[in-house]
């Protein structure tokens, strides 16, 4: 079920018409630029588009999705950071929004929670833990007990350095209190084929990149970084009920716009948000790849925001991480 922030649940509803204050021209103006940091066909990409195609009618103007890859989102995050605050360009944002000021702090020229005001979340993918069949381990118990014997650590690979894979091994693997050995990638598929292949023990990775594998056998899922079961993986537990308290990441997929944008075109966006986890089409195309749909906006959207990027920064500091 999509959580609702309780931030934005008293808004009165609105409509494109009536998101405009009076003397200010109607919103939106034209067609709304979406702006995505990575490739088309990842989830970042998938989100978007489908948002985009449910808030286009309402709003009454298209949302055109722009690709603009590079630096870990840095590319498209500073061009929305640093456009016109007046609605007409939006960020498709992704959890690793707040590890940019961990990574990038010395090359960019915004800040990544106050350039921005948070409209809402829109989907997230829950973070499992899975394994190969280079592990004859079949619960979080098992696996905790076989890498204790491994002084040497188990190898886990990741999308990358820094990525949110990456940082939620390395979270587990010092909560857990085993050793771990990083082997980064450069993307989510390669790790999987060598996760199949045996070359890789384990990894911590978001369940869209490996569902199908899960449902094929290939791959064995322990646990959900999740407060609650996932309901594509309704059989794997949590890591709490697994046994290990206090570990939870999930990926999320949102909306920021830039600071200063006004009121009414927030408010819009914020109705099409929440409309967009509760339509059936939508849920349906979000779990295809992976994704369930999650609602948290405004002012808890900001908050959270907040604390993730003090947490990477704690987190980076510790592992001494740089961006290459």
């Amino acid at each position: 079920m999509a959580a609702v922030s309780l931030a934005v649940a008293a808004l009165a509803p609105v409509t494109a018409a009536q998101a405009q204050t009076a003397g200010a021209a109607p919103w939106p103006a034209g067609p709304v630029r979406l702006l995505v940091g990575f490739a088309a066909g990842g989830p970042s990409d998938l989100v978007a588009r489908a948002f985009a195609d449910h808030a286009a009618r309402p709003l009454g103007q298209p949302l055109v999705v722009e690709n603009r890859p590079g630096a870990n989102a840095v590319l498209a995050t500073e061009a929305v950071a640093q456009a016109r605050p007046d609605g007409q360009t939006l960020l498709a944002a992704a959890s690793n929004h707040a590890m940019i000021p961990a990574l990038y702090a010395a090359r960019i020229r915004f800040d990544a929670a106050r350039a921005f005001s948070p409209v809402c979340t829109l989907a997230q993918s829950a973070t499992v833990l899975v394994v190969g069949p280079a592990l004859p381990v079949r619960s979080l118990a098992e696996l905790l007990q076989l890498a204790r014997s491994r002084p040497q650590g188990l190898t886990y690979g990741s999308p990358g350095l820094g990525s949110s894979p990456h940082l939620a091994a390395e979270r587990f693997a010092r909560l857990a209190g085993v050793p771990l050995v990083h082997v980064p990638y450069k993307g989510a598929a390669p790790v999987v084929t060598d996760l199949m292949g045996g070359q890789l023990e384990l990894s911590l990775a978001t369940l869209g990149s490996v569902l199908p594998h899960l449902k094929s056998g290939r791959l064995t899922a322990l646990a959900v970084a999740s407060a609650r079961r996932s309901t594509l993986l309704p059989q794997v537990p949590t890591f709490e009920e697994a046994g290990l308290k206090g570990f939870t990441v999930d990926t999320w997929y949102g909306v920021l716009a830039p600071a200063g944008t006004p009121a009414p075109a927030l408010q819009a966006l914020t109705r099409e948000a929440m409309a967009f986890g509760q339509s059936p089409a939508v849920r349906e195309r979000l779990a295809s790849a992976g994704l369930e749909p999650s609602t948290v906006c405004g002012e808890a959207f900001a908050a959270q925001i907040t604390q993730e990027i003090a947490l990477n920064q704690r987190l980076a500091q510790a592992l001494d991480l740089k961006a290459e």
